[in-house]
């Protein structure tokens, strides 16, 4: 091995592990309702050098990347065996997303990839991107994961290379190393944001979806969508009902979309979603969060006003702009809730709350009232009891 090379592979291996050793710290005081923290958790700096890096001097004398990492965000999550588990779509520079697992000992930090990607059995129409993975736990003892499958529009015009087709893909699992693809759901509408909720209704499985005309529009769909399918095995959208509206001059005008499985409280089911809406400076995604029935799912009961994140300083920059989204979410046996959300397409950051602090939030804060004077009313008769105390 000659010096160049070695003091090269020495020098990749050490900025490596500094990286992956590096100690996250929450940014306090915050707002009271949950804290970012300063470090993202998964960057494409986070994948092993091994998948980057031909580490063999003879065919790659200037250890070059060899499979270059565009971004690594959008991640799915789950607690598994005492760890925090990520399964994060990379992207790599081909354009092409994959799913790889990362794990954490505590959720905020020291995330490190599993030595290889995860194997998505192909169906007989094979996917050509897939990416967004939501994962439940569910009561029949097996792990979902549904994702989005992306293949080219059959019926694109010719010269049409952009148009695309849209459904949820869907794969099980015990043990997170071997996934056994079942059927795409079927439905009538595109569905990118289909999520499994965690336990049977009325002997069924249910599912939130949200229906859209095309790849990127939803059209007529209306929102958050809500349907039950007697198996996971042939999953087709027979009825659907929206939990969760699109509505106007709000944060979810544009999109909105279910983002992890939401979690079972004594006062309901929390969910954490996405918004958008259109501005000068393009798509603007923000997550919020909101209660259903804890004994009817599908019955909305909460919905604070406007949006719960939004993008900040170097979460508006990256390879699609100004965007949050969120996929997976933690609740530990404590309460403590870990949101795992993915800035601009490109890294992924945490959160960290608590399930009362959340049921707070929801129940506490004033719903949308869809005019400005009811806003300034909301906000004055805060003013008048802090100031008449």
């Amino acid at each position: 091995m000659n010096s160049k090379f070695e003091n090269r592979l020495a020098a990749v291996k050490e900025a490596y592990e500094q990286l992956l050793n590096k100690k996250n710290e929450a940014v306090l005081p915050g707002n009271g309702i949950y804290e970012r923290y300063i470090n993202p958790v998964v960057t494409a700096d986070h994948t092993p050098l091994h998948w980057r890096f031909d580490l063999d001097e003879t065919s790659n004398p200037y250890l070059m990347e060899r499979f270059g990492i565009n971004g690594t965000f959008n991640a799915g999550a789950i607690k598994w065996q005492g760890k925090y588990i990520l399964v994060v779509r990379v992207e790599g520079n081909d354009r092409k997303s994959f799913f790889a697992i990362a794990e954490s000992s505590n959720g905020v930090d020291g995330f490190r990839f599993w030595d290889y990607p995860i194997v998505i059995p192909e169906t007989e129409t094979p996917d050509t991107n897939v990416y967004d993975m939501r994962l439940t736990q569910h009561e029949d003892g097996w792990i979902y994961g549904v994702f989005c499958t992306e293949r080219k529009d059959p019926n694109a015009a010719p010269g049409d290379l952009s148009s695309a087709v849209a459904a949820a893909g869907i794969v099980r699992t015990k043990d997170l190393k071997t996934w056994e693809r079942l059927p795409d759901l079927q439905s009538t509408s595109q569905q990118r944001n289909v999520v499994l909720h965690p336990e049977f209704v009325g002997g069924k499985y249910a599912l939130y979806t949200r229906p859209q005309d095309g790849f990127i529009d939803a059209g007529s769909g209306g929102g958050i969508g809500w349907t039950v399918v007697d198996s996971m095995e042939k999953a087709i959208v027979l009825e659907e009902k929206i939990v969760n509206s699109r509505q106007y001059h709000t944060i979810k005008e544009l999109k909105n979309g279910q983002g992890p499985a939401p979690i079972k409280t004594e006062k309901g089911w929390l969910h954490l979603a996405h918004g958008v809406r259109a501005c000068a400076a393009g798509l603007r995604y923000v997550l919020y969060v909101f209660l259903t029935d804890r004994n009817q799912p599908d019955r909305l009961i909460a919905e604070p006003a406007g949006h719960l994140m939004a993008p900040q300083g170097e979460e508006r920059v990256g390879d699609v702009s100004n965007v949050l989204f969120t996929n997976g979410w933690i609740a530990d046996d404590d309460g403590t809730v870990f949101i795992y959300y993915a800035s601009s397409d490109t890294r992924m950051h945490v959160a960290v709350s608590s399930v009362d602090r959340l049921l707070d939030y929801c129940l506490n804060t004033a719903e949308d009232g869809f005019r400005s004077a009811v806003s300034v009313d909301v906000l004055s008769r805060i003013i008048s009891k802090n100031l008449n105390r």
